[in-house]
């Protein structure tokens, strides 16, 4: 959409209005085309859509037992040990929470795993676990990955800012295995391979079998689901307990949107261009950015701040989502957390109608992002349910999600929207953390 030409606020803003705002024709163009995009990747054919099969069935709450998990999605990893005790119920996990640096993330992939294990062990040491007990373990890996068993799986691609070297193309659990043995715990076997999203959905899962939908809504975004295995022509495998299986949609990669000069600004700029375009109009990843992008349009023109520019919004990155959070959770009379935010970031000087500005943008951009992510989920959800005949329980992790002001509001208001009375079948529940447990879950479910 050409921006040139409009010379006030009040114009430019009534255009970033109209350009932000998705209509509810748009919300059902994205279900049918959701829905399209999931047959064609069941099906093999060329989709935005990878539509992976993970091997699991959804866990059936009587599972027991005690597993351990590693749960590794980002610059922080997890490793946790769970007792599963049935009828839905689980013992509070023991948990550890490390940190990898850049050496790890951006270095060889042995150092990798090898510091990874290291800290497996590190977590061990101590406990009843002898070096003679065969210990399963659950592994969440919340990258792209080509599933190719219940327990192995080759990187399609790193994403967030992940580049270690020797792992793409590679099965990350043979990886694991290796670093395991290497530090002296080849007793301990990685039983199940899964992303964050179907950690999640198995973790509600164990305690609400309603539960068929997991979805995660942070840095990054994704979602699986439960579907029937005769309608998934590219599987050749065997059958499962109940004849479904969990899909890993990777929607992220969704690409059939409408997007604006700031979406393709920010893509071109991005470290994956043509890649993730749901993703970086939905997650906390991207939505600074795409707000920054649109306000430094604003100040460009003379419009806001009276052109005086600031590196938090004229320098790529700078913008954070979690200071869209701050601002938009701003209900001051004269917006005085807006005030002091922007005095922190150099900018000492700002109108009410600044401020104001500021705010409305930052909402337009995160409101737009809740309606397409309520888009998507309708979409999943009529998907396995056309007829929207029974309760369905979504079980949901993320900052974004949880913390970003009026952004699980506006998903049900979308919901809503595009389905009436019938949203009342959506149940959305948080499942905290949900990911490591959800992998112990597995580990017993495989």
């Amino acid at each position: 959409m050409a921006i040139i030409g409009r010379n006030t606020k009040k114009e430019y803003l009534q255009h970033i209005e109209n350009s932000f705002t998705l209509t509810i024709a748009e919300m059902k163009n994205i279900v049918k085309d959701f829905h399209s995009e999931m047959r064609r990747g069941l099906a093999g054919l060329k989709s935005s859509l990878a539509m992976i099969p993970t091997y699991v069935d959804k866990p059936t709450g009587d599972e027991k037992g005690e597993y351990i998990a590693l749960d590794l999605g980002g610059t922080n990893f997890r490793v946790l040990e769970l007792k599963l005790k049935g009828k839905g119920k689980l013992s509070p996990p023991r948990v550890r929470k490390y940190v990898l640096d850049k050496r790890h993330i951006s270095g060889k992939g042995e150092e990798l795993f090898g510091y990874i294990a290291q800290r497996i062990k590190a977590f061990l040491r101590g406990e009843k676990a002898r070096q003679d007990d065969v210990l399963k373990l659950g592994f969440t890996f919340s990258f792209p990955v080509e599933q190719t068993g219940i327990a192995s799986g080759e990187l399609l691609g790193w994403t967030k800012g992940f580049s270690a070297r020797g792992v793409v193309g590679k099965d990350v659990v043979m990886l694991l295995n290796s670093a395991l043995a290497k530090n002296g715990l080849g007793n301990i076997k990685v039983a199940v391979l899964a992303n964050d999203t179907v950690g999640t959905m198995a973790c509600l899962g164990y305690e609400d079998q309603d539960c068929d939908v997991g979805v995660i809504l942070g840095t990054g975004t994704n979602a699986c689901y439960l579907e029937k295995l005769s309608v998934i022509p590219k599987w050749n495998g065997p059958n499962t307990r109940t004849g479904h299986m969990i899909i890993n949609i990777e929607w992220g990669n969704f690409n059939k949107l409408r997007r604006l000069d700031y979406d393709i600004a920010l893509d071109k700029a991005s470290e994956n261009p043509g890649r993730q375009i749901l993703e970086k109009m939905i997650s906390g990843m991207y939505l600074g950015e795409v707000a920054r992008i649109v306000l430094n349009g604003f100040i460009s023109k003379g419009l806001l701040f009276d052109g005086l520019r600031s590196p938090i919004f004229n320098k790529r990155g700078h913008f954070k989502t979690e200071y869209m959070s701050r601002i938009e959770a701003d209900c001051s009379k004269n917006l005085s957390e807006v005030i002091r935010f922007l005095k922190e970031s150099g900018i000492r000087n700002s109108t009410f109608e600044d401020r104001c500005l500021i705010k409305r943008v930052c909402e337009l951009v995160s409101n737009r992002a809740a309606r397409a992510s309520a888009a998507a989920m309708a979409a999943v959800i009529t998907k396995i349910d056309p007829a929207l005949s029974k309760t369905h329980t979504v079980a949901i992790d993320g900052s974004v999600y949880e913390k970003h002001p009026g952004f699980s509001k506006n998903i049900r208001t979308g919901l809503e929207e595009l389905l009436d009375k019938k949203a009342s079948k959506i149940k959305i529940s948080m499942a905290k953390d949900g990911s490591g447990k959800g992998a112990a879950i597995i580990a017993a479910v495989a």
